[in-house]
């Protein structure tokens, strides 16, 4: 089975391509116990109603096993999905789904939010939308990165290349970002947040000068932070 969004009208989003493996039979009860199938109907679902449990007794509720086919196309590829776009499955053979685009990045990825409520995994570095790496690389400032696992802190700049893109994609590299402190811990306890970000024209001893007095105010520095200098 192969899943798309319907995201404008006409047109379909790339979910994936599912493999359907074993089914069991619900009744109304059964069916409205499905935590998921309570979100929907709280967003105007009618699902299996009264009068379709009176008349059938029950649905069947299938498991769908995902695989990988072009799962880098998820949300980027997109097809014509002709009317009646109610109808909303199709027969493969029964119709013609033509191409419409395949875009640069995903239609699903959620925009950049604002400077001051990024809060990033280290994993999440590894997967930013280009949407979000733009915009990074755009900004330059102080930045704090926080190890869960002792809740040490430790304060950086970005002035460089690529700003903050360029300073956090080091650190997704090897982990540490050549910073002697960061050195032998485990990385995928870190958070990464700014602090302040700053003018694109600041000269880099006025950004260190911002760096060392949060640094100052934020005790990272040795022996409760984990910044060396």
């Amino acid at each position: 089975m192969a899943s798309f969004f319907g995201l404008s009208p006409g047109k379909a989003h790339f979910v994936g391509l599912y493999r359907i493996g074993d089914a069991r039979e619900l009744d109304h009860d059964a069916f409205w116990r499905i935590p998921e199938n309570l979100i929907l109907r709280d967003m105007g679902y009618e699902g299996f109603t009264t009068e379709e449990a009176d008349r059938l007794g029950s649905r069947l509720q299938f498991d769908l096993e995902r695989l990988p086919f072009y799962g880098d196309w998820r949300g980027r590829l997109v097809i014509d999905f002709p009317p009646p776009e109610r109808s909303w499955f199709r027969w493969v053979d029964r119709g013609t789904f033509p191409v419409s685009a395949i875009l640069e990045e995903s239609a699903f990825a959620a925009p950049p939010p604002d400077w001051r409520d990024i809060d990033l995994t280290f994993a999440d570095l590894e997967t930013l939308p280009g949407s979000w790496r733009a915009r990074l690389a755009e900004w330059r400032g102080i930045y704090l990165i926080f190890d869960e696992s002792d809740r040490r802190t430790y304060v950086g700049s970005a002035y460089g290349r690529d700003n903050i893109l360029g300073r956090w994609q080091a650190y997704a590299r090897d982990g540490h970002g050549g910073n002697r402190e960061l050195r032998g811990r485990d990385p995928r306890n870190y958070r990464f947040s700014i602090l302040e970000r700053l003018a694109p024209d600041l000269p880099p001893e006025d950004v260190i000068e911002r760096e060392n007095s949060w640094k100052l105010r934020l005790h990272s520095r040795q022996p409760f932070g984990l910044n060396a200098n």
